[in-house]
C-alpha cells in the first residue's frame, strides 16, 4: 500500500517468496508486466479484419502509420527493419508514462537506473550496427567532411564525446521530464492543501490554484506521449548515423 506520492519512485519487494528477495518480485516488475499486458492487449486488436470500423481502430491505425512515418523519415526505405524495435519501445515508454499519472501509482519512466540502462544498451546497439555495416570506416563519423587536418584531433575528441554522451541523455532526458513533471505536481498540491486548510478565505482563494494543477496534470498527459515520440526521434536519428554515417 502507498502512504505517500513520493513512494511512486521507489522500487520496493512486494512479493517475497521464502524469505528471500531475490526470489521476490518488487513493483516495477509487476508494473513492467502490467505495461506488456496492456500493449499485448491492443495489439490483438491489429489482427481483427474489421479494424478501421470503429474509432478505437482507427486510433490504433494513426498511431501505427505515424510512427511508421517517422522511422521512415529519419531512416530511408531501411527503416522498415528498425520499426517493429522503435514501435515497441514508443509504446512501452506512453503506456509506462500514463499508468504513472495514476494517482499512487508507479512512474517506471522515472527510474534512473533502469531507463539509463535501457539507453546505454540502445547505444551500444547502435555501435554494433555501425561497426557491423562500416567496419573500420564508421568512424569516420566522428570527422566532419572538410575538417583541416590541424582541426581533425580536436574535432574527433568533441565529436567522440558528444556521440558518448548519446549513452546517457537519451534516457536521462525522459527520466528527468517524468520526474520534474510529477514533483511539480506534488509540491503545488501540497501547497494548496495547506492553503485550503487554514481558513475560509484561503479555502476559496484555493481555488484558483486548483484551477492551475488542473492545467498542469493535463499538460503533463500531453507530456508523457511527447516523451515517447521525443524518444523515437532521437533513437531513429542514432541509427540513421549508424547506417549512414552523417
Amino acid at each position: 500500500m502507498f502512504f505517500s506520492p513520493l513512494d511512486q519512485f521507489e522500487i520496493k519487494p512486494l512479493l517475497i517468496l521464502n524469505n528471500s528477495y531475490i526470489l521476490s518480485l518488487s513493483n516495477y516488475t509487476i508494473y513492467f508486466i502490467l505495461v506488456i499486458l496492456i500493449i499485448y492487449g491492443y495489439t490483438i486488436i491489429f489482427k481483427n479484419n474489421k479494424l478501421s470500423s470503429n474509432r478505437y481502430g482507427v486510433a490504433i491505425i494513426a498511431l501505427y502509420d505515424t510512427i511508421l512515418n517517422l522511422v521512415v523519415s529519419q531512416i530511408g526505405r531501411q527503416g522498415g527493419y528498425y520499426f517493429p524495435l522503435i514501435f515497441s519501445i514508443f509504446n512501452i515508454i506512453v503506456i509506462s508514462n500514463l499508468l504513472s499519472m495514476i494517482p499512487y501509482s508507479f512512474a517506471l519512466s522515472a527510474q534512473l537506473v533502469a531507463v539509463i540502462s535501457l539507453s546505454l544498451a540502445l547505444w551500444i546497439g547502435n555501435l554494433i550496427i555501425g561497426l557491423y555495416i562500416h567496419g573500420f570506416k564508421f568512424f569516420a563519423l566522428f570527422v566532419p567532411s572538410g575538417t583541416p587536418l590541424a582541426l581533425v584531433p580536436v574535432l574527433v575528441l568533441i565529436e567522440s564525446l558528444s556521440y558518448s554522451s548519446r549513452a546517457i541523455s537519451l534516457g536521462l532526458r525522459l527520466s528527468a521530464n517524468i520526474l520534474s513533471g510529477h514533483l511539480l505536481l506534488l509540491i503545488l498540491g501540497s501547497l494548496i492543501l495547506s492553503l485550503i486548510s487554514t481558513s475560509l478565505i484561503g479555502f476559496i482563494g484555493g481555488i484558483i490554484p486548483v484551477i492551475g494543477v488542473v492545467a498542469i496534470v493535463i499538460l503533463e498527459f500531453g507530456i508523457s506521449i511527447i516523451q515517447g515520440y521525443v524518444f523515437s526521434i532521437l533513437l531513429s536519428g542514432y541509427i540513421k548515423d549508424s547506417i549512414l554515417l552523417h
